[in-house]
């Protein structure tokens, strides 16, 4: 089916645009030669317009003709054709249905046209009734009949979709950026940083494209701005994707002298004098193929492309190459067949959850040409089934590139509407409640050394509890500082690491009514007698000594602390609250710090003699026993190191 649809796909428009074409056809009252002269004259004047792309014109001058003669069912039917080529679907319509009324026989050649026009405007029900009595035709070419089966199986599409994602009152209401952002020359492939709060975006002007900038001050955009530096060049730079810290920005290059092939990925890195020069990303991503259309992952260690090099399932396909610790990006890996079709998918947006892909495809069902989708990442190397997101977001045209705001809520995209400025412009829109991803927030901050104040480069890693799974990984910069997401509705481990320290461990339960930013600056405490650390990602069920499965993430990296510091030797301490007697804490709190050195143990890495283990019970509170939430503090279990 896959291949057929492929076919289809090229299929143009509508067949070819309905231009002054002449049908006779038995039992109708329409005659062409039988059209008022004076009418036919003008009409094949807008003829000339029409085939010289003076559309408005050439509408003025069919208008004309239908005035002197009423009845021009052709000029109806050119006419309708025009506004079907300017993509003004409901004028096309009342053109058809006004043909189809004069002379239905001789109109009924255009009903494959007719109904391409009525799903341009969502009619998908008019729209399959009009192809299929168009595909009765006895006298159809074979070429006429796969076009009328595929746009027949297109609509049905839009219709059992419509019945499995039934709308709930969702209303679809895009709003453009207005004129801060948009210009009379062309907006597109909009890019976002974590806050929302930086717009970065490609405008061409005479064939020229340039990266611009604008800003949400006061919940309203700034006038866009050339980005400053060196990024800009002579040369095209497009298709562009800015980090979600906002420090680097990745491209797509395009004929420049030192690039592998036609298109190449560019990056460019923010600088106290603006923007930096671009560089090649090296060969290792770029071949003498084509590569574009780049999407950063929030931790800035995957980099998902469209390339139409050697390894795909059909034309382009989406690729991801990984960031190692020295900075290498790996040699890339396709997506694999969920993804990738005998078609092209492009435009590749991972959004800040760092696990929903969205992107554009001609190879996967939809409306008529790409749509745009969303794929769940299931593991490292398997994805979800791509979901459509449906009309009107979807149409039976060109879709390009979309982007999804942190809040999970808030979408952008390039297209031209009847409020456009000028061909393409950004809008804003929100997406339907049962296609959002879930609402991101993000943490940042800076690693510091506890005892200098020093900043320390370290690795920030935020964890699943649940499914242990890693949401993602960030190296910090050369001061510490870092950033993170946080999609909600989980339990993350948040953990930061650096050789020669205890790692720091922090507990984040994250619903939809948290904060969108926790600032969390964090001291790392330099291994050396009497150093302690509290493992906040150490749990058990009430009164109980058993670890719980959630406990596993923060025992693994305990492991590996002991593994990189083999001379390392530890007291695990655990205490209570003061609810209950002295004595019964006393015991509680001795089998949980036991429960956790036998893990230990039992990883068979770590020898007994560099453990040792003892409740405290309510010894030594850290907070107000006074209050559930000082309690909760309380009850703990801490690291300490006896010797290194």
């Amino acid at each position: 089916m896959k291949k057929e649809k492929s076919i289809y796909k090229n299929v143009v428009l509508f067949l070819a645009i309905l231009f002054f074409i002449s049908y006779t056809t038995h039992a109708q009252w329409y005659d062409p030669e039988k059209v008022n002269k004076k009418a036919y004259a003008i009409y094949e004047a807008a003829y000339k317009d029409a085939m010289d792309q003076n559309y408005m014109v050439a509408i003025a001058n069919i208008n004309k003709a239908i005035a002197i003669d009423p009845k021009f069912v052709e000029a109806y039917l050119s006419k309708a054709g025009i506004y079907a080529e300017l993509k003004k679907y409901d004028s096309s319509v009342i053109d058809f249905e006004r043909a189809l009324q004069l002379d239905s026989v001789y109109s009924k050649t255009y009903l494959l046209p007719y109904s391409i026009s009525l799903a341009g405007i969502g009619q998908f029900q008019k729209a399959l009734a009009a192809s299929t009595e168009f595909l009765t035709n006895p006298t159809l070419n074979a070429p006429s009949i796969k076009a009328g089966t595929y746009r027949k199986s297109t609509y049905q599409f839009a219709i059992d979709y419509e019945k499995k994602h039934p709308s709930n009152n969702y209303v679809f209401a895009r709003k453009n950026l207005g004129d801060s952002v948009n210009s009379d020359a062309l907006e597109y492939y909009p890019s976002l940083t974590i806050d929302g709060k930086k717009l970065i975006f490609t405008r061409r002007i005479s064939g020229d494209e340039d990266f611009y900038e604008s800003n949400l001050v006061n919940g309203k955009w700034s006038k866009a701005k050339a980005l400053g530096g060196k990024v800009n060049t002579n040369l095209n730079e497009g298709a562009q994707n800015i980090s979600q810290d906002g420090e680097w920005i990745i491209f797509t290059g395009c004929n420049y002298p030192e690039g592998q092939g036609s298109c190449d990925l560019y990056i460019s890195f923010k600088t106290k004098m603006g923007w930096s020069e671009a560089e090649n990303i090296g060969p290792i991503i770029n071949t003498d193929f084509w590569e574009s259309s780049p999407s950063l992952s929030p931790d800035k260690r995957d980099l998902y492309f469209s390339s139409n090099q050697a390894g795909t399932y059909g034309g382009k396909d989406l690729w991801v190459t990984h960031r190692n610790a020295t900075g290498k990006w790996s040699r890339p890996e396709n997506l694999g067949p969920t993804i990738n079709t005998s078609g092209d998918e492009s435009c590749s947006f991972m959004y800040a959850d760092n696990q929903t892909l969205f992107f554009n495809s001609n190879g996967h069902w939809g409306y008529g040409q790409s749509d745009l989708f969303f794929s769940k990442k299931v593991s490292d190397s398997s994805w979800s089934t791509p979901e459509n997101l449906g009309y009107p977001i979807n149409t039976i045209d060109e879709e390009g590139s979309l982007i999804v705001a942190a809040d999970g809520k808030t979408a952008y995209y390039a297209s031209e509407g009847n409020d456009s400025k000028g061909g393409l412009d950004l809008y804003s829109f929100q997406l339907r409640e049962d296609l959002q991803p879930p609402k991101t927030l993000w943490v940042k901050g800076k690693v510091f050394d506890a005892k200098t104040n020093n900043g320390l480069p370290s690795s920030v890693e935020l964890t699943d509890i649940n499914s242990r799974r890693l949401i993602s990984k960030v190296q910090t910069d050369e001061e510490g500082n870092y950033l993170t997401t946080l999609p909600v509705g989980k339990d993350y481990a948040f953990n930061v690491n650096r050789k020669g320290y205890l790692f720091f461990s922090e507990n984040y339960n994250i619903n939809s009514k948290s904060d969108s930013v926790y600032t969390a600056d964090i001291p790392l405490q330099p291994i050396e007698t009497g150093a302690s650390v509290i493992l906040k990602n150490i749990f058990f069920d009430s009164k109980k000594i058993e670890l719980k499965p959630e406990s596993i993430v923060e025992l693994t990296k305990l492991i590996q602390l002991m593994n990189d510091n083999p001379k390392l030797k530890i007291l695990i301490s655990g205490f209570t609250d003061n609810v209950g007697k002295p004595q019964d804490n006393l015991v509680l709190s001795n089998g949980r710090s036991l429960a956790v050195v036998n893990y230990l143990l039992a990883s068979n890495q770590i020898a007994k003699d560099r453990i040792q283990y003892k409740g405290l019970g309510a010894a030594k509170p850290i907070a107000d026993n006074a209050t559930e939430e000082g309690k909760a503090l309380n009850r703990r279990t801490e690291l300490s190191v006896i010797s290194n």
